[in-house]
């Protein structure tokens, strides 16, 4: 008796974890760094790189090449877009040359390109630096993108649907 007790008590245990876990995306999950621990290696590859970035209120940096025309983006925008994201050893780790062809739900992406892509419009092209907290964070991405990396990212805004 005390055996079947202790198998439906550890069954319970098990079933209210995994309950709590789908209910709670990340409970049991890392946490990200501040924005200030990747500052000096986003400033760093900015120097060695010829960036000459701002900084917005969020922590990303950025460099506007070319302001574009037409509509400016909102999060609800599907965008098309050119672009080529590295880490900041170099590693490219995602691209797409097929301009016109690659759209994204602008709110569905990292943080840094909702807060980046807007403050350009169709034909324009932006620069993001971002920390990892506005990125993929302390998660990573796959084996491509190891935790607490900062991203650099160079995108053409191709179209807006």
């Amino acid at each position: 008796m005390i055996r079947y007790f202790l198998i439906l008590f550890s069954l319970g245990i098990l079933f209210t974890l995994l309950d709590c876990s789908k209910k709670n995306p990340g409970s049991f999950s890392c946490t990200n760094s501040p924005i200030s621990y990747d500052t000096a290696a986003m400033r760093s590859f900015a120097l060695q790189n010829g960036l000459s970035m701002t900084q917005d209120s969020s922590g990303l940096e950025y460099q506007i090449i070319g302001s574009g025309y037409g509509p400016i983006p909102t999060l609800n925008s599907t965008i098309y877009v050119t672009y080529t994201g590295s880490l900041l050893d170099g590693t490219v780790f995602d691209s797409t040359s097929n301009a016109g062809k690659t759209g994204f739900i602008l709110n569905g992406l990292i943080k840094s390109w909702q807060i980046g892509i807007p403050k350009i419009r169709v034909g324009g092209r932006i620069k993001l630096l971002t920390p990892s907290a506005l990125g993929y964070g302390c998660a990573g991405y796959g084996t491509q993108i190891p935790p607490n990396s900062p991203l650099y990212f160079d995108v053409t805004l191709d179209s807006i649907h």
